[in-house]
């Protein structure tokens, strides 16, 4: 999300040296500046967050202290509540005892987009084998699951491979309706 909005910011502000420089311009020739439409801009790569590493430095406190409020940061804040709670308190009780190995393959999960991400952890779908082996991914995979099969009951949840949500229609009596909770 901060990489749109520095995208955004960057468009607008090229948008407006556009602008004024045709409003300075005292003669009637067409104007220089860069044009509107960069194809780079539209791309998806522009806009993720694979094109700045992430930077992990653990040389001194200070930069030890940085690294690991800004993965805080990007487990609890990511947009999808779920996810915020399950990843911010995984990062929160393990960050201190990760070694710079165990940080990277975090950040190979925090990498991963929300709605896949979530479906692998809760065993709709099954994951890549990269992220499968992913000691990270595997420690919170066995948290959220564990937690699962402790918290609710098997008729509640979607079958592996299933969606999760079959529909809001617990009203609904009959043949297709849920078999137990609203699901």
């Amino acid at each position: 999300m901060a990489a749109l909005r520095r995208a955004l910011a960057s468009l607008r502000q090229n948008v407006d040296t556009i602008n004024m420089a045709k409003l300075t311009s005292v003669s009637i020739a067409p104007c220089r500046a860069a044009p509107l439409y960069r194809s780079h801009l539209g791309s998806v790569s522009h806009f993720s967050s694979n094109l700045q590493p992430f930077e992990i430095d653990l040389s001194s406190e200070e930069s030890r202290r940085r690294t690991f409020n800004r993965l805080l940061y990007r487990s609890r804040q990511r947009g999808f509540l779920e996810l915020d709670l399950v990843l911010g308190n995984y990062v929160e009780e393990h960050i201190s005892s990760m070694d710079k190995a165990r940080i990277q393959s975090l950040v190979d999960v925090l990498d991963v987009e929300n709605p896949d991400l979530w479906k692998w952890l809760t065993g709709q779908d099954q994951p890549p084998e990269g992220l499968n082996s992913n000691p990270v991914f595997s420690a919170v995979r066995d948290k959220v699951m564990s937690n699962l099969n402790s918290h609710t009951s098997p008729e509640t949840r979607a079958t592996p491979g299933q969606p999760w949500v079959r529909g809001w229609d617990d009203f609904k009596k009959g043949r297709d309706s849920p078999i137990s909770g609203n699901q």
